[in-house]
């Protein structure tokens, strides 16, 4: 920026040159601190500590007193401390040290604080960006109510194998619409900005590529090209980046040979150098001494000079700054300037977030009480919930359920569950009872309906004992509704798995209540896409509701019985069987591509399977129907800097008012080198009453044919383009092409 455009930015708006007296203030007082800061000190800053009765990660046990070590100046921040109580009496150690800097409370609020929402990827599914920022900005207002200053969150991990436990908290194999979601979640966290009490730091994870580990085994290797990384993996990261976000984590992985959090190309050279990130990378646990099991250094010494000088700026957990640094200044391997460079990050937090001035600001008991819980963040979590759900399929309109019946069967391992409701990566700052099982989310909605219930089986179960039970209220109901799936523990952080079946006899259990030959309505409840083929292909009415937190069970009566027309559709493609991961919708054609599903005569195709996914990304169907048509684009041809406006008529052409999300996709059709089949560039969700018809249109600019080449440069090229729009990846209504001129 020119020195004269920054004086008339400066000049004309006066909320700009706010920003800049405060931020010349904040240096001001960094450099004065850093000046009286010993360098024990300065590297206390980069060491984070775990409270001493939750983990998140491998516990660490050589630190016997906490408490004296944060007096002494030798803890910069605390991770798995909620509650105003717990901060203040370790903000209270922290003001006794020499300097007084107040400490930094993180912890993992994954999907919301006192009120669980749905999961992330349950989340993603409802695409609507408004309401996902709505589900960050309450759980952010809770956390900072409880103390909580820091969340590590959001994880934008790009997750294309769902044998790889951790896809329950991103967004999903799309780059797209991933960046879109950070984006929201990022500005839900931090809301107008850090220094409010409603607001906390958000935390960019896991930076990067730790979704693509190989063979989808928790922290294994990953490998790809570099255009790959650019393409798929990092524009998560830079709308959270764009977006504001306060921090970055390291990924656990090694990229192409070297651990992410030693890796100076991802942060030195990407985040810190081209991306220009002011805030600091805090490693994740215990993943600067894991170097040395990755085979990449020897020991906790050599670990800390490398992660530090690759642009790690905080240690969770692997005491390897606090023991080595000190020597390794010492000894000239370390130079102070990048300590300090560390330093400076943190706590320019620190005072963003004003706890110099007040180091309690976010340990106020009454705030605490009146915020937590309340009745509109309980409201929001049960319309979050209804978004989330996807409905897969709906034979002879079975759903919605008429209020008139007389008697409904609920079978299956979860229709009573509450802890498996809230899902993977939840908190237990609420009581359990303020989770709603189905079964409860049922009686509140049943009316004069006889409710009748049998459990079947367990999760895991080989037993068949239970089928009998199940099977006589089956026989004796008008409808039956199945809640089978998952428990909230087999999708997670190390929960990686071989094999995604549904588990245990659940779908033998199913088998068994379709024989009755009523009419069954069956609830896959799970962090993870599953495989469940039989249930798919016979089951008359399925859905999709994965961990919907707190208001799971009201929200899922509220779309049985059409009170919430379902809108999601899935972030993440469905397989067929474990053998097509990874699979996603926007990989490249090959030279020998099948014509159709039959074509296997020397082609790229399976012998004893089908290419396509079970259900394709994007999929996901509505109570009533939408009509797309009368296509039109205001010219055939742009240049580069110019733009094509689309516009279409949607139309609800069935009895139901309910949302469509409309997906834009584009394929550039001659390309070096070689441009996916389709991929997604822009999408809406829109509203319709019966018969009522919207127009909807898209513009389309460089921003969204724009690729990297394999010299890692961004570029367009003249060409054909494919225009695609429709409800899903797999089922495109409108088409057109247009030409890219140079």
């Amino acid at each position: 920026m020119s020195r004269f455009f920054l004086l008339l930015l400066l000049t004309c708006f006066p909320a700009i040159r706010t920003l800049f007296a405060q931020s010349s203030v904040i240096d001001r007082k960094i450099e004065a601190l850093l000046k009286k800061m010993t360098l024990d000190e300065k590297i206390g800053q980069l060491n984070q500590y775990n409270g001493d009765w939750e983990a998140t990660g491998p516990v660490t046990k050589d630190v016997d007193d906490k408490l004296e070590a944060i007096r002494q100046g030798k803890v910069g921040s605390v991770l798995n401390i909620m509650g105003v109580a717990h901060t203040r009496a370790f903000q209270e150690a922290a003001v006794q040290s020499r300097l007084k800097i107040p400490l930094l409370f993180g912890q993992d609020v994954i999907h919301g604080y006192s009120v669980t929402f749905p999961i992330p990827l349950a989340e993603a599914a409802s695409w609507d960006l408004p309401a996902i920022e709505r589900s960050a900005r309450i759980a952010a207002t809770e956390a900072a109510a409880g103390g909580v200053h820091w969340t590590f969150a959001p994880m934008v991990d790009i997750a294309r194998d769902p044998r790889w436990g951790r896809i329950m908290e991103g967004a999903g194999e799309d780059p797209y619409l991933g960046a879109c979601i950070a984006r929201a979640r990022v500005k839900g966290f931090q809301g107008n900005g850090l220094g409010n009490l409603d607001a906390v730091m958000a935390c960019a994870k896991h930076f990067t590529a730790y979704g693509a580990a190989i063979g989808g085994r928790d922290y294994n290797s990953v490998d790809m090209s570099l255009r790959t990384l650019w393409e798929i993996y990092l524009p998560p990261f830079k709308a959270a980046l764009d977006a504001g976000a306060a921090t970055f984590m390291n990924s656990f992985n090694d990229l192409n040979g070297v651990p992410a959090t030693g890796n100076s190309y991802l942060m030195r050279n990407i985040l810190k150098g081209q991306w220009h990130f002011s805030g600091f990378v805090v490693s994740d646990w215990g993943s600067v001494g894991e170097m040395i099991p990755h085979g990449y250094v020897a020991d906790k010494k050599e670990a800390a000079r490398v992660a530090l000088t690759a642009g790690c700026d905080m240690d969770m957990e692997s005491r390897s700054y606090i023991a080595n640094l000190p020597r390794l200044v010492q000894e000239g391997k370390v130079p102070v300037s990048l300590i300090d460079d560390a330093v400076r990050r943190i706590l320019r937090k620190k005072f963003e977030l004003g706890l110099f001035e007040d180091p309690f600001r976010f340990s106020d008991p009454a705030r605490e009480k009146a915020v937590l819980n309340k009745k509109e963040h309980v409201a929001a979590a049960r319309d979050m919930a209804e978004r989330s759900i996807v409905l897969l399929k709906n034979e002879g309109h079975l759903l919605p359920l008429s209020g008139e019946l007389r008697s409904i069967a609920l079978i299956g391992p979860l229709v009573r569950s509450k802890k498996d409701m809230k899902g993977f990566w939840s908190l237990d700052v609420g009581p359990l009872n303020d989770v709603v099982s189905l079964y409860e989310g049922m009686q509140q909605q049943a009316g004069n309906t006889i409710l009748s219930y049998a459990k079947g089986c367990d999760i895991t179960d080989t037993s068949r004992a239970g089928f009998a039970e199940a099977l006589s209220k089956a026989r004796e109901a008008d409808v039956i509704i199945m809640a089978v799936g998952e428990r909230a523990d087999m999708t997670g952080e190390a929960k990686s798995k071989a094999d995604i079946h549904l588990p245990g006899v659940q779908e033998e259990l199913i088998k068994a209540v379709l024989s009755t030959g009523r009419p069954v309505v069956v609830l896959l409840m799970a962090g993870r896409p599953m495989i469940f083929n039989w249930t798919a292909e016979h089951a008359p009415a399925v859905l999709y509701t994965w961990w919907l937190g707190n208001q799971a069970g009201n929200a899922i009566a509220d779309v049985l019985y059409g009170k919430y027309n379902p809108s999601g559709k899935l972030p993440v493609s469905f397989p067929r069987e474990i053998g097509q991961i990874p699979l996603y919708y926007d990989h490249f054609n090959t030279g020998r591509p099948a014509k159709d599903e039959k074509d296997l005569n020397y082609v790229s195709a399976y012998t004893d399977l089908l290419n396509t996914p079970r259900y394709a990304f994007g999929y996901g169907l509505s109570y009533t129907d939408f009509k797309y048509s009368n296509l039109q684009l205001d010219k055939s041809s742009l240049h580069v800097n110019g733009s094509i406006s689309v516009s279409f008529d949607l139309q609800n052409t069935g009895k139901y008012a309910g949302e469509e999300i409309v997906q834009l996709y584009l394929r550039d059709i001659v390309a070096q080198p070689l441009r996916p089949v389709k991929e997604l560039k822009d999408f809406t969700k829109l509203r319709l009453n019966p018969g009522e018809i919207k127009k909807v249109s898209f513009t389309i600019d460089r921003s969204k044919l724009a690729f990297y080449n394999d010299k890692l440069e961004y570029i367009t090229q003249p060409g054909r383009f494919q225009l695609m729009i429709g409800s899903a990846s797999d089922d495109i209504r409108l088409e057109a092409t247009f030409q890219l001129l140079q």
